[in-house]
């Protein structure tokens, strides 16, 4: 199996809603015609089912690696997960990787799961591995729940990476003991990048595993040639929805050293405070156009906007400045094709 062009650049499959997951098929194929090294898909409860989209996004390529970004350690059974896993990983020869998060707090709340802790993520980490080695978990009772006896057969030997999908201090550090690399967020900018590999690499330090083979992928919002509309959509309004969340914004700018005020001023708007939903779905042109007043410009140039070239300078600025991946975001395959394009010229140019 031949290595892809660039390894070290990876795609969204199905960026955002989607009512059509069978363009994954396409995207996945496109993506792998690219040269990129890796898709990843972000699960959602309709029809972005993890299992499903990464089985068909592997079964039509040869070369490329499929991850989540992310699905979750507690809306599946240990076993069930383990066995999802394993399974395209054999299917695959070893392309697939698993991304896992926490889950989003209301939702979690919603489908009455408990958030995920430290504890039971390690734990699960662990069961994970010692299922994938072919070893029984017996009689265990813990953050896990009651396990009495898994047996997946004593074959099975898979190696497979897991990331921690997530940006906050504790969890970066979490994933430097015990993940395989972390799989950050949009609009992390530089120094939030440098935050992001000190506590990673903090973490390791702490229990003397060396950082040589953790990755960090950095998730870069990507726009070409953007008209006025697709500005403020893409971009504006992705930004304002992330701005919402509540825990979520906050530790973004932490991570980036950004001015809290900022955020505090812009929940604090009427026109804010009055979207009833996400600003980047029931948002108009005219709401958008007053949101990015309250947004400081340097907080959305930590996207790649511009020409293909201007893209592909921030992706490789992105990789001289810490990060080992960079996973384009909010733009298909077929929209960021010029930009792998500029890209190329750019590394080739570099002696890369």
């Amino acid at each position: 199996m031949s290595q892809q062009e660039f390894p070290e650049l990876g795609c969204y499959l199905l960026p955002g809603h989607t009512k059509t997951p069978r363009d994954a098929l396409t995207e996945a194929r496109h993506a792998e015609d690219l040269g990129l090294g890796k898709a990843w898909l972000s699960e959602r409860f309709d029809v972005k089912d993890a299992g499903v989209i990464c089985s068909g996004a592997l079964a039509v390529t040869e070369r490329i690696h499929v991850a989540t970004a992310a699905t979750n350690l507690h809306t599946r059974h240990p076993m069930v997960l383990a066995t999802m896993c394993s399974s395209l990983h054999y299917m695959s020869d070893g392309r697939f990787e698993l991304g896992l998060a926490r889950g989003v707090a209301i939702r979690n709340q919603l489908m009455g799961l408990d958030t995920v802790t430290n504890k039971q993520m390690v734990d699960g980490l662990d069961i994970l591995r010692t299922l994938w080695r072919g070893e029984k978990v017996m009689s265990y009772e813990g953050p896990m729940g009651n396990l009495p006896y898994l047996n997946p057969g004593d074959w099975l030997d898979a190696d497979i990476p897991i990331y921690f999908v997530g940006f906050g201090p504790k969890s970066l550090s979490l994933a430097g003991k015990h993940f395989d690399g972390a799989h950050l967020h949009t609009f992390i900018t530089p120094k939030g990048l440098e935050n992001a590999r000190k506590a990673v690499d903090g973490g390791a330090g702490e229990v003397g595993r060396s950082t040589e083979d953790l990755k960090i992928c950095s998730v870069m919002a990507t726009v070409l040639n953007p008209s006025r509309e697709d500005h403020l959509r893409k971009i504006v309004g992705r930004m304002a929805t992330y701005m919402q969340a509540a825990g979520y914004a906050e530790m973004l700018v932490s991570l980036n050293e950004w001015d809290p005020q900022v955020l505090t001023d812009f929940r604090a708007d009427a026109e804010v405070s009055s979207m009833l939903g996400g600003i980047d779905s029931v948002a108009t042109l005219e709401q958008l156009e007053h949101f990015e007043t309250l947004i400081p410009t340097e907080w959305l140039s930590a996207a790649a906007v511009g020409s293909a070239e201007d893209c592909a300078q921030r992706i490789y600025e992105e990789l001289q400045n810490g990060a080992d991946e960079v996973c384009i975001h909010g733009s298909t395959p077929a929209e960021f094709a010029p930009v792998v394009d500029a890209y190329r010229s750019i590394k080739h140019g570099k002696g890369g």
